[in-house]
């Protein structure tokens, strides 16, 4: 391959210039023998994959999509079972900015063309499974992703070579047998193994993945549900009207969305058993751990819930065994029940992946999720990355990195990441005076989408110049990699920074929290440190955090303690650009911590009518008590 070639001269302005200011990265000594060689291979053409594939193809780099199927979107062919997403597709907020607009759209993938857009696609606000195999069916196709269809990887493992970017190749092996080669590994196959609890007499339950979706089929039936997340409320709204009654078991509490403020967690339009349950018409909730359970098949064919200790007494005939009513005539769940349903939710697929990548240490959690750092590279195998829904252990009920609305931002942060590593191109950054740095941070909190979805976990970050007469912009920043800026940016932090993130006030979610309490809302400026609801939070570093002070960081902080902190207080609105009470404030503070006078941002912003001389004084710093921030 020529120079030429390589720079990609079809791609982007100022890529060949990066190759002509980097030969050391890019005169790379290429494979000279053994199978076929890719800089970069994706495996799943799913969302997380077709993400990536977009930010591979708009650089101009080498890259190829596997994908088993014969499109992309498999999952979304068969799940969720009963058709319904739930994320939403607000087609309509008022604004025409459309960043903003993407804050509330749950379901598009990042692109340049406002043709793919999934507000095209459908005007349900939670769409039909089969809309997103159509929209991912033309993002790939419109925008021409590399994708190789029909392609079934089979086994990946590494090839140790001191020339690779990584000291290693990744060989992969489809089911033809054929070998690809690849220096780096993008994971983005998602989590499609059902997750089963082995107990005596789980072979009697009926999995998620294939019972019957036909009402029809459970008339007059009495119902067991093992799970309590979106799946198992799923199935039982599927079927509420047509059954004798449907209990649920789980060992947790149900967990509900809007007190969590989790997008995983119980979503209202499944949730009309709670009400059923709540009303007394005959459904229920109830909570056991179900390794302490057995279920048993009486004569009449019905499935009976006992103890698993009364299993284990003796050999015992069916009709002999022990049940819990034969000591306790109010056992909760003495009735028979026709079907067992098993909705336990998923598991990441080890499966293909050899050992020597690492890729699960055995423990519980990672039984669910591969092993990732919070730059979502493998903690086992350098070069090889997670993307999309497999990566949600870096903010398991926390943030959205599991959902599209999330992960087509971490995606693009991680290919921010390889850019500056592979080819030395450094984090995008915008560089302006330093009398506009409130509007440059008044309007990311008011706009951005990455910023607001994945909030406590990728962060705006403001790099002050020598003097604090300049600073540059970073956006969307992994902010647990805060003290390794410098090395994967290729930005340098010697004057001081400003951390931008989004937050809910620390003590209002939880499963058990009550978030329509009175008085649940602050509206006052010196309360802002006390707002409850999704707010900016800007933090203030003379140096560089270390990686032992973000390690170490104070129980429940997404960073480390600060110089200074600010909390611009909430708003039910989220329109931060009241001059008085979010952007005076905002002022002052950041005046306090660079020594300076800000007051030109008012002089040059046209959008806000702001007089400095006529409003009230304020404190500098918005800080709250030790430990309370």
């Amino acid at each position: 391959m020529s120079l030429l070639a390589a720079a990609g001269l079809w791609g982007p302005p100022g890529l060949l210039l990066t190759f002509a200011l980097h030969p050391a990265l890019c005169l790379r000594p290429a494979p000279t023998s053994g199978p076929p060689h890719r800089d970069y291979c994706v495996l799943g053409a799913g969302p997380a994959g077709l993400q990536m594939a977009y930010f591979l193809q708009r650089a101009g780099r080498d890259y190829a999509v596997f994908e088993r199927a014969p499109r992309p979107g498999s999952f979304f062919t068969r799940y969720p079972r009963h058709r319904k997403l739930i994320s939403i597709n607000k087609r309509h907020t008022g604004k025409a900015n459309a960043e903003f607009n993407l804050r509330h759209d749950w379901n598009s993938l990042l692109s340049h063309d406002p043709r793919l857009l999934f507000r095209h696609y459908s005007s349900a606000y939670f769409p039909d499974a089969g809309d997103m195999v159509r929209y991912l069916d033309d993002f790939a196709d419109r925008l021409g992703l590399h994708v190789l269809y029909n392609t079934t990887i089979a086994h990946v493992t590494l090839n140790k070579d001191r020339q690779a970017w990584n000291g290693h190749y990744f060989l992969l092996t489809d089911q033809m047998g054929h070998a690809h080669r690849c220096s780096v590994l993008l994971v983005a196959t998602g989590l499609s193994v059902p997750n089963q609890v082995d107990f005596p007499g789980s072979e009697y339950t009926e999995g998620y993945e294939s019972v019957s979706v036909d009402p029809k089929d459970f008339e007059g039936q009495n119902v067991l549900i093992l799970g309590r997340g979106n799946s198992a409320f799923e199935t039982a709204e599927n079927i509420l009207g047509v059954t004798n009654f449907i209990h649920m078991l789980s060992r947790s509490r149900v967990r509900l969305s809007w007190a969590t403020h989790y997008v995983g967690d119980l979503r209202a339009i499944n949730n009309g058993l709670l009400d059923t349950y709540q009303l007394k018409s005959l459904d229920g909730l109830l909570e056991s751990d179900l390794t302490d359970l057995a279920i048993v098949k009486d004569r009449e064919g019905k499935f009976r819930v006992t103890l698993k200790f009364f299993l284990e007494e003796g050999n015992q005939s069916t009709d002999a065994i022990t049940l819990p009513q034969d000591d306790n005539d109010n056992f909760a769940m003495r009735v028979a029940y026709d079907r067992v349903i098993r909705c336990l939710g998923w598991n990441f697929d080890f499966s293909i992946f050899d050992k020597s990548l690492r890729l699960s240490s055995g423990g519980e959690f990672s039984k669910k999720y591969p092993l990732v750092k919070a730059s979502y590279e493998s903690k086992g195998s350098r070069g090889l990355f997670v993307l999309g829904t497999a990566s949600h252990s870096v903010d398991y009920r926390k943030s959205a990195g599991g959902f599209i609305h999330g992960f087509r931002y971490t995606a693009r942060a991680v290919h921010r990441l390889l850019e500056h590593r592979h080819h030395g191109v450094a984090w995008p950054s915008t560089e302006h005076p330093v009398s506009q740095l409130t509007s440059s941070i008044v309007r990311r909190i008011n706009e951005a989408s990455g910023l607001y979805q994945m909030f406590g976990v990728l962060a705006d970050v403001v790099l002050l110049k020598e003097n604090a007469t300049a600073f540059e912009y970073l956006e969307e920043l992994p902010v647990q990699m805060l003290a390794q800026l410098e090395t994967i940016t290729g930005r340098r932090a010697r004057h001081g920074l400003f951390v931008i993130n989004m937050e809910y006030g620390r003590n209002f979610s939880g499963p058990d929290k009550d978030v329509f309490f009175h008085d649940r809302s602050v509206g006052h400026t010196e309360d802002a440190w006390q707002s409850n609801f999704l707010h900016p939070v800007i933090y203030y570093y003379r140096h560089l955090p270390t990686e032992q002070e973000v390690r170490f960081r104070p129980a429940d902080w997404a960073l480390p303690r600060p110089t200074a902190i600010h909390h611009i207080v909430e708003d039910f609105l989220t329109d931060w650009t009241a001059p008085v009470g979010h952007i005076l404030p905002l002022r002052r503070f950041l005046e306090n911590c660079l020594d300076t006078d800000l007051r030109s941002f008012y002089a040059g912003h046209t959008d806000l009518d702001l007089t400095p001389t006529t409003v009230p004084v304020f404190p500098a710093i918005s800080r709250p008590p030790m430990g309370k921030a």
